[in-house]
């Protein structure tokens, strides 16, 4: 039996960065009220979970809520990252998101939020909230959506331990206690090749181990973006206008899948690790050029598939064994980050809204312009329609994938004048983020962005054909997953 009943007119599951954008738009275009629900004390989702050294992938400029700035739009003057636009932290992150929930959503008197609380769905459709603390209970009564901010179930190190065996003498750690090692190592093993691993080894590498001293395990290479290409500013307008338009010349040029990534990378779209090994695998990660001539002085790369188990003086793989010293410190990065949405899952089910990408990886741009939508629209298959939902990248052949139902999305938004007005000023809307500062009247404007219109029209009538040309054997390579 609940402790108490109380009425709102939205429900949303999480706290995290793409509830916070739903709520913060949802505020702007509605007089409803809202209750959020999340299992952290404070807003931020896994940004509370992560390693204290993460930062954003992408410029701050491009992150966070609408109504409110992220950073402060200097650039680093020196390092890896020397000429690009700054990169939030996790304390700038959680301090921005507490500095939005308490002064414009608490403010609003609209917004009730309820921390260190988990949400269950009752009998009869019923709501029911209950503290992870404490033994207060609650039902809530929708008047009209439960919006859920939980689908892609985010893994970080910290909450999710290693799926490999670990011996007990094996001195493992995961990467958020990195800033915690307190004597030296004869050698530092991070285990996994994603976003976490490469910050991981950029954190040692900066801290003053050699590389030589640095073991890393790849089960497969990735492609990764190149951070100069999403640079927010008029200064840098023409030339991210121009990658964009170069990734879609490449969509059309393609004589292949595999082509595609040849092309890619030739425009300097796409960058590899080493120019030898084929990369198997495309999770969207960002990195510097200078950051990745970092991460290519670690030569000792094992590429023996997963980790089976860590022993004390070796480690036993699905293809190999490598052996160890005793006193290796491990680093676990091998938690799996974002998962996919369920088959078959829309944005907006009766009474339901999942909050789900609409383009391609832009989680928070995508949460944002859901809400505006739902403010606009009635009819739940008229909003589908202009939210085809955007698988997040796992495979190379994910580039065309995603790219596909991003642009039936844009073409979808293009024909309401109503959206597309609000996302050309939206603050979380990469291409909006590009042109500030720019002078409307500037020709460069209107050339760039109508061959970028017309280049991406062109890539959406390529696609199909591009994917309908893979043979077996050419799918079985660009998919392979273990």
């Amino acid at each position: 039996m609940a402790d108490s009943t109380f009425e709102t007119d939205y429900l949303v599951i999480g706290g995290g960065a793409t509830a916070m954008a739903f709520v913060d738009t949802l505020l702007d275009e509605t007089d409803h009220r809202i209750v959020m629900v999340d299992r952290h004390d404070h807003p931020g989702g896994h940004w509370n979970d992560a390693y204290p050294f993460v930062r954003l992938h992408q410029p701050s400029a491009y992150y966070g809520v609408g109504s409110r700035e992220l950073g402060r739009g200097v650039k680093y003057l020196s390092g890896p990252n020397a000429g690009g636009y700054e990169l939030a932290s996790k304390a700038e992150i959680l301090d921005y998101y507490d500095q939005v929930m308490r002064q414009r959503f608490l403010a609003s008197g609209r917004v009730t939020w309820l921390p260190m609380s988990e949400y269950r769905r009752g009998l009869r459709g019923s709501h029911h909230v209950t503290s992870l603390v404490g033994e207060s209970r609650a039902e809530v009564v929708v008047t009209k959506k439960l919006v859920d901010a939980t689908q892609v179930r985010t893994e970080v190190p910290a909450t999710h331990g290693p799926r490999y065996s670990v011996m007990s003498q094996v001195q493992l750690i995961p990467v958020n206690r990195l800033p915690e090692v307190r004597r030296r190592h004869p050698c530092y093993t991070v285990v996994g090749a994603g976003k976490t691993g490469m910050d991981a080894c950029l954190w040692l590498l900066a801290n003053g181990v050699e590389p030589e001293r640095v073991r890393w395990i790849r089960t497969r290479d990735p492609w990764v973006l190149d951070r100069a290409h999403v640079q927010p500013f008029a200064e840098n307008f023409e030339f991210t206008m121009q990658g964009s338009i170069d990734g879609f010349r490449a969509i059309v040029e393609a004589t292949s899948p595999a082509n595609l990534f040849e092309l890619l990378e030739s425009y300097g779209i796409l960058m590899r690790f080493d120019p030898d090994v084929e990369p198997r695998v495309f999770r969207a990660a960002v990195l510097s050029r200078g950051e990745l001539e970092q991460l290519r002085r670690i030569t000792d790369v094992v590429r023996l598939g997963y980790v089976s188990t860590i022993e004390t003086n070796r480690v036993v793989l699905d293809n190999g064994i490598v052996e160890a010293d005793p006193d290796t410190l491990y680093i676990d990065c091998s938690a799996a980050a974002l998962h996919q949405p369920p088959p078959g899952a829309a944005v907006f089910e009766p009474g339901v809204i999942n909050l789900l990408p609409t383009r391609r990886v832009q989680p928070v741009f995508s949460a944002a312009l859901t809400a505006f939508i739902e403010s606009r629209f009635d009819d739940d298959d008229e909003k589908n329609e202009m939210c085809r939902v955007v698988p997040y990248p796992e495979v190379p052949l994910d580039w065309l994938v995603m790219w596909q139902p991003t642009l039936a999305n844009a073409a979808q938004w293009a024909q309401r004048p109503d959206v597309r007005r609000w996302i050309s000023r939206s603050r979380l809307n990469a291409s909006a983020a590009a042109e500030r500062g720019l002078d409307p009247a500037d020709p460069r404007r209107r050339q760039l962005r109508d061959l970028f219109r017309e280049s991406a029209a062109e890539a959406a009538a390529r696609i199909p054909h591009l994917l309908e040309e893979l043979d077996g054997t050419e799918h079985t390579r660009l998919h392979r997953t273990s």
